[in-house]
C-alpha cells in the first residue's frame, strides 16, 4: 500500500471523525446536559465509532490488555497521541480526566470534558495548579470516577524519554488509592502531529496496580519504572510486527 493512498485514506478519517463528533454533540446535548449518565453515554459512543472506523479506514486496530479497573483509582497513562485518550476512555466505565485548562474552550469537547467531571488545570502554574487540583479532589468537585492522569504532563513520542512530574504522586499521596499504570505504543500508528495514520494494532496496557501507602519520590520511582518499560516493549513488539 501506497504512502499516498494511505495519507488520502488518513485524511477522510480525520475528517469523518469530527463530523460524527459534531453530530453525536448535537444529539446528544439535550440529555446529556441533565444527566452526566447520557454525557458518559455519547462520549462512549463516539469513541466506538472513531475505533471502529479506525478499523475499518486505515486498517488500525486497537488492542487493550490487562485488567481496566472499575473502582475509585488513580489512572496514571503514558501519553503519545489522541488515540490513547480515546481507548482508555472507552475502556473504562467513568474515566475522568485531568486536563489542560485551555480545552475548557474547545467547542464540543470541553463542553463535553466538563460534564463528566474532568479536572482542569493551569499548566503555566505548576504549584497554583497542584494546588487547585487537590482542592477540586477533596472538596468533591470532581465527579466520582477514575481520574486519569498523564505523569508527563503531555504527549510524549514513543522512545522518547521525558520526565515524570510530581502531580500524580500527589494526587495518589492526597487520595489514597491505588494507581493502575498504563503503558502505551499508540504513538507509533497515530504520532502526536502530522495527517497520516498507519495501519497496525495499537495497544494500551492496564499494568498491576500499584498500592496506596507509598512515600511519594518512591510512587514515582516506581510508576515511571514500570510505565517506561512496558511502554519499550510494545514499542519493540509494534516495530517487529509492523516494520
Amino acid at each position: 500500500m501506497s504512502v499516498a493512498f494511505q495519507y488520502a485514506r488518513s485524511l477522510v478519517f480525520n475528517l469523518s471523525i469530527y463530523v460524527v463528533m459534531a453530530v453525536y454533540a448535537v444529539v446528544f446535548f439535550p440529555l446529556a446536559l441533565f444527566s452526566r449518565a447520557w454525557a458518559f453515554r455519547a462520549c462512549h459512543a463516539w469513541c466506538v465509532y472513531v475505533i471502529w472506523a479506525a478499523r475499518w479506514m486505515l486498517g488500525l486496530k486497537a488492542e487493550v490488555r490487562g485488567t481496566p479497573p472499575t473502582g475509585e483509582v488513580v489512572v496514571a497513562a503514558k501519553h503519545q497521541s489522541f488515540f490513547d485518550i480515546i481507548i482508555i476512555f472507552n475502556a473504562l466505565p467513568r474515566a475522568k480526566f485531568i486536563m489542560k485548562r485551555e480545552l475548557m474552550y474547545a467547542p464540543v469537547l470541553g463542553q463535553y470534558a466538563l460534564r463528566i467531571g474532568c479536572v482542569p488545570v493551569n499548566r503555566g502554574k505548576r504549584g497554583a495548579a497542584i494546588e487547585q487540583m487537590k482542592r477540586d479532589v477533596q472538596k468533591g468537585d470532581a465527579a466520582p470516577g477514575q481520574l486519569v492522569i498523564y505523569p508527563q504532563g503531555t504527549r510524549v513520542a514513543p522512545g522518547v524519554k521525558r520526565p515524570y512530574k510530581v502531580g500524580t504522586g500527589v494526587l495518589y499521596d492526597q487520595l489514597q488509592q491505588p494507581c493502575i499504570p498504563v503503558a502505551a505504543n499508540v504513538g507509533y500508528f497515530w504520532p502526536k502531529r502530522g495527517v497520516l495514520r498507519r495501519p497496525g494494532t495499537a495497544v494500551i496496557e492496564f499494568l498491576d496496580p500499584i498500592p496506596p501507602g507509598l512515600d511519594v519520590k518512591e510512587f514515582n520511582a516506581r510508576l515511571e519504572e514500570v510505565v517506561e518499560a512496558q511502554s519499550d516493549a510494545l514499542l519493540a513488539e509494534a516495530k517487529e510486527n509492523f516494520p
